[in-house]
Protein backbone atom coordinates (compact mmCIF):
# COMPACT_ATOMS: atom_id res chain seq x y z
CA UNK A 1 0.00 0.00 0.00
CA UNK A 2 1.32 3.45 -0.95
CA UNK A 3 2.11 6.09 1.62
CA UNK A 4 1.00 9.69 1.22
CA UNK A 5 2.98 12.74 2.34
CA UNK A 6 1.35 16.11 2.97
CA UNK A 7 3.87 18.94 2.63
CA UNK A 8 3.15 22.59 3.40
CA UNK A 9 5.21 25.32 1.78
CA UNK A 10 5.75 22.93 -1.12
CA UNK A 11 6.15 25.47 -3.93
CA UNK A 12 9.80 26.29 -3.22
CA UNK A 13 12.86 25.78 -1.06
CA UNK A 14 13.05 22.84 1.35
CA UNK A 15 9.37 21.95 0.80
CA UNK A 16 9.87 21.63 -2.94
CA UNK A 17 12.90 19.39 -2.46
CA UNK A 18 11.04 17.22 0.06
CA UNK A 19 8.24 16.78 -2.48
CA UNK A 20 10.79 15.54 -5.04
CA UNK A 21 12.32 13.12 -2.53
CA UNK A 22 8.98 11.63 -1.51
CA UNK A 23 7.89 11.29 -5.14
CA UNK A 24 11.15 9.52 -5.98
CA UNK A 25 10.37 7.03 -3.19
CA UNK A 26 6.95 6.34 -4.72
CA UNK A 27 4.89 8.28 -2.18
CA UNK A 28 1.71 10.02 -3.26
CA UNK A 29 1.61 13.69 -2.34
CA UNK A 30 -0.64 16.43 -1.04
CA UNK A 31 1.11 19.73 -1.76
CA UNK A 32 -0.03 22.89 0.01
CA UNK A 33 1.11 26.46 -0.68
CA UNK A 34 -0.36 29.80 -1.74
CA UNK A 35 0.87 29.73 -5.35
CA UNK A 36 -1.55 27.64 -7.42
CA UNK A 37 0.44 27.89 -10.67
CA UNK A 38 3.69 26.72 -9.06
CA UNK A 39 1.90 23.81 -7.41
CA UNK A 40 0.25 22.77 -10.68
CA UNK A 41 3.59 22.92 -12.51
CA UNK A 42 5.19 20.77 -9.80
CA UNK A 43 2.30 18.30 -9.95
CA UNK A 44 2.73 17.87 -13.72
CA UNK A 45 6.48 17.41 -13.37
CA UNK A 46 6.32 14.85 -10.56
CA UNK A 47 3.49 12.80 -12.08
CA UNK A 48 5.39 12.71 -15.37
CA UNK A 49 8.62 11.51 -13.74
CA UNK A 50 7.26 9.13 -11.11
CA UNK A 51 4.29 6.73 -10.70
CA UNK A 52 2.61 8.93 -8.09
CA UNK A 53 -0.62 10.86 -7.64
CA UNK A 54 -0.32 14.49 -6.56
CA UNK A 55 -3.14 16.53 -5.03
CA UNK A 56 -2.52 20.28 -4.91
CA UNK A 57 -4.33 22.58 -2.50
CA UNK A 58 -3.68 26.29 -2.91
CA UNK A 59 -4.20 27.85 0.50
CA UNK A 60 -2.87 30.78 2.48
CA UNK A 61 -2.08 29.08 5.78
CA UNK A 62 -1.68 32.38 7.61
CA UNK A 63 -5.47 32.76 7.45
CA UNK A 64 -7.26 31.42 10.56
CA UNK A 65 -8.61 27.87 10.24
CA UNK A 66 -6.86 27.24 6.91
CA UNK A 67 -5.40 24.00 8.29
CA UNK A 68 -8.91 22.73 9.06
CA UNK A 69 -9.98 23.48 5.49
CA UNK A 70 -7.03 21.52 4.10
CA UNK A 71 -7.79 18.63 6.46
CA UNK A 72 -11.46 18.62 5.43
CA UNK A 73 -10.42 18.50 1.77
CA UNK A 74 -8.23 15.44 2.32
CA UNK A 75 -10.99 13.70 4.27
CA UNK A 76 -13.50 14.49 1.50
CA UNK A 77 -11.14 12.93 -1.03
CA UNK A 78 -10.48 9.92 1.23
CA UNK A 79 -6.75 10.67 1.40
CA UNK A 80 -4.89 9.07 4.31
CA UNK A 81 -1.88 11.16 5.31
CA UNK A 82 0.98 8.95 6.51
CA UNK A 83 3.68 11.63 6.60
CA UNK A 84 2.84 15.17 7.68
CA UNK A 85 5.53 17.76 6.96
CA UNK A 86 4.87 21.19 8.43
CA UNK A 87 7.44 23.15 6.44
CA UNK A 88 5.66 26.44 5.63
CA UNK A 89 6.95 29.48 7.47
CA UNK A 90 8.57 32.87 7.04
CA UNK A 91 10.47 35.51 9.02
CA UNK A 92 10.78 39.27 9.35
CA UNK A 93 13.98 41.21 9.94
CA UNK A 94 14.27 44.46 11.90
CA UNK A 95 13.80 46.06 15.30
CA UNK A 96 10.52 44.94 16.86
CA UNK A 97 9.40 48.54 17.41
CA UNK A 98 9.89 49.27 13.68
CA UNK A 99 8.53 46.12 12.04
CA UNK A 100 5.08 45.67 10.51
CA UNK A 101 2.53 44.09 12.86
CA UNK A 102 0.32 42.72 10.08
CA UNK A 103 3.26 40.77 8.65
CA UNK A 104 4.23 39.54 12.10
CA UNK A 105 0.66 38.51 12.89
CA UNK A 106 0.58 36.43 9.72
CA UNK A 107 3.93 34.93 10.71
CA UNK A 108 2.57 33.82 14.07
CA UNK A 109 -0.55 32.36 12.44
CA UNK A 110 1.56 30.42 9.94
CA UNK A 111 4.61 29.41 11.99
CA UNK A 112 2.65 28.50 15.13
CA UNK A 113 -1.14 28.25 14.71
CA UNK A 114 -1.34 26.44 11.37
CA UNK A 115 1.47 24.05 12.31
CA UNK A 116 -0.19 23.22 15.63
CA UNK A 117 -3.62 22.72 14.09
CA UNK A 118 -2.24 20.49 11.32
CA UNK A 119 -0.44 18.40 13.93
CA UNK A 120 -3.57 18.11 16.07
CA UNK A 121 -5.83 17.09 13.18
CA UNK A 122 -3.60 14.51 11.50
CA UNK A 123 -2.07 13.14 14.70
CA UNK A 124 -5.51 12.08 15.95
CA UNK A 125 -5.90 9.92 12.84
CA UNK A 126 -2.37 8.54 13.20
CA UNK A 127 -3.05 7.55 16.80
CA UNK A 128 -6.18 5.67 15.73
CA UNK A 129 -4.07 3.73 13.17
CA UNK A 130 -1.02 3.60 15.46
CA UNK A 131 1.21 4.62 12.57
CA UNK A 132 2.57 7.77 10.98
CA UNK A 133 5.41 10.26 10.93
CA UNK A 134 5.42 14.03 11.40
CA UNK A 135 8.21 16.48 10.64
CA UNK A 136 7.92 20.01 11.95
CA UNK A 137 10.48 22.38 10.46
CA UNK A 138 11.94 24.72 13.08
CA UNK A 139 15.41 26.29 12.82
CA UNK A 140 18.64 26.72 14.73
CA UNK A 141 16.90 29.97 15.72
CA UNK A 142 14.85 27.82 18.10
CA UNK A 143 17.71 27.52 20.59
CA UNK A 144 18.09 31.18 21.61
CA UNK A 145 16.36 34.58 21.55
CA UNK A 146 16.97 36.53 18.34
CA UNK A 147 17.32 40.30 18.49
CA UNK A 148 16.31 41.88 15.14
CA UNK A 149 14.17 38.80 14.41
CA UNK A 150 12.51 38.52 17.80
CA UNK A 151 9.17 37.02 16.77
CA UNK A 152 10.61 34.60 14.22
CA UNK A 153 13.05 33.15 16.75
CA UNK A 154 10.27 32.88 19.30
CA UNK A 155 7.98 31.04 16.87
CA UNK A 156 10.70 28.50 16.09
CA UNK A 157 11.40 27.99 19.79
CA UNK A 158 7.70 27.17 20.15
CA UNK A 159 7.90 24.64 17.31
CA UNK A 160 10.88 22.89 18.92
CA UNK A 161 9.45 22.72 22.44
CA UNK A 162 5.95 21.77 21.28
CA UNK A 163 7.27 18.99 19.04
CA UNK A 164 9.61 17.56 21.68
CA UNK A 165 6.76 17.43 24.19
CA UNK A 166 4.42 15.63 21.79
CA UNK A 167 7.23 13.23 20.80
CA UNK A 168 7.50 12.23 24.45
CA UNK A 169 3.73 11.68 24.68
CA UNK A 170 3.98 9.31 21.72
CA UNK A 171 6.99 7.28 22.90
CA UNK A 172 4.86 4.14 23.40
CA UNK A 173 3.19 4.43 20.00
CA UNK A 174 4.33 3.63 16.47
CA UNK A 175 4.38 7.34 15.60
CA UNK A 176 7.35 9.68 15.50
CA UNK A 177 7.68 13.47 15.50
CA UNK A 178 10.90 14.95 14.15
CA UNK A 179 11.89 18.59 14.54
CA UNK A 180 14.18 19.63 11.69
CA UNK A 181 16.43 22.55 12.66
CA UNK A 182 18.36 23.89 9.68
CA UNK A 183 20.66 26.88 9.89
CA UNK A 184 20.65 29.57 7.21
CA UNK A 185 19.80 27.82 3.93
CA UNK A 186 19.75 28.92 0.30
CA UNK A 187 15.99 29.45 -0.16
CA UNK A 188 13.72 32.42 -0.76
CA UNK A 189 13.47 32.89 3.01
CA UNK A 190 16.05 35.68 3.21
CA UNK A 191 14.27 37.74 0.57
CA UNK A 192 10.87 37.44 2.25
CA UNK A 193 12.41 38.28 5.63
CA UNK A 194 14.26 41.25 4.06
CA UNK A 195 17.52 40.13 5.63
CA UNK A 196 19.86 39.91 2.62
CA UNK A 197 22.13 42.48 4.29
CA UNK A 198 22.41 40.54 7.55
CA UNK A 199 25.90 39.28 8.43
CA UNK A 200 24.29 35.89 8.94
CA UNK A 201 23.79 35.44 5.19
CA UNK A 202 25.52 38.22 3.20
CA UNK A 203 28.47 36.85 1.24
CA UNK A 204 28.05 33.38 2.76
CA UNK A 205 27.86 30.12 0.84
CA UNK A 206 24.75 28.58 2.34
CA UNK A 207 23.71 24.90 2.26
CA UNK A 208 21.27 24.09 -0.53
CA UNK A 209 17.60 23.32 0.07
CA UNK A 210 18.20 19.89 -1.48
CA UNK A 211 20.95 19.05 1.02
CA UNK A 212 18.80 20.09 3.99
CA UNK A 213 15.75 18.24 2.64
CA UNK A 214 17.73 15.02 2.20
CA UNK A 215 19.01 15.29 5.76
CA UNK A 216 15.52 15.99 7.09
CA UNK A 217 13.95 13.10 5.18
CA UNK A 218 16.48 10.61 6.56
CA UNK A 219 16.00 11.95 10.10
CA UNK A 220 12.22 11.64 9.83
CA UNK A 221 12.37 8.10 8.49
CA UNK A 222 14.67 7.12 11.37
CA UNK A 223 12.26 8.69 13.85
CA UNK A 224 14.87 11.12 15.19
CA UNK A 225 13.34 13.61 17.64
CA UNK A 226 15.56 16.64 16.96
CA UNK A 227 17.64 16.91 13.78
CA UNK A 228 20.06 19.85 13.55
CA UNK A 229 21.61 20.13 10.10
CA UNK A 230 25.37 20.79 9.98
CA UNK A 231 28.12 20.02 12.49
CA UNK A 232 28.80 23.64 13.48
CA UNK A 233 25.08 24.30 13.82
CA UNK A 234 24.86 21.37 16.25
CA UNK A 235 27.81 22.70 18.25
CA UNK A 236 26.41 26.23 18.43
CA UNK A 237 22.87 25.12 19.24
CA UNK A 238 24.07 23.08 22.18
CA UNK A 239 26.67 25.57 23.42
CA UNK A 240 24.08 28.24 24.30
CA UNK A 241 22.98 26.13 27.26
CA UNK A 242 26.29 26.86 28.95
CA UNK A 243 26.46 30.61 28.22
CA UNK A 244 25.01 33.45 30.34
CA UNK A 245 21.65 34.52 28.93
CA UNK A 246 22.77 38.11 28.34
CA UNK A 247 25.80 36.88 26.40
CA UNK A 248 23.58 34.69 24.21
CA UNK A 249 21.46 37.63 23.05
CA UNK A 250 24.56 39.81 22.58
CA UNK A 251 26.27 37.23 20.37
CA UNK A 252 23.09 36.52 18.40
CA UNK A 253 22.58 40.24 17.80
CA UNK A 254 26.16 40.64 16.54
CA UNK A 255 25.65 37.82 14.03
CA UNK A 256 22.23 39.03 12.91
CA UNK A 257 23.03 42.74 12.44
CA UNK A 258 23.45 44.22 9.01
CA UNK A 259 26.88 43.84 7.47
Amino acid sequence: MKNTALITGASGGIGLELAKIHASKGDDLVLVARNQSKLEALKLDLEKRYPVNVLVIAKDLSVPNAAQEVYDETIKRDVQVDYLINNAGFGAFGMFYDTDWEKEHRMIELNITALTQFTKLYLKDMVKRNSGKIMNVASTAAFQPGPTMAIYYATKSYVLHFSEAIANELKDKNISITTLCPGATATGFQSVAEMEESKLVKGKKLPSSKTVAQYGYKAMMKGKTVAIHGFMNRVLANSVRFMPRKMVTTVTRSVQDKA
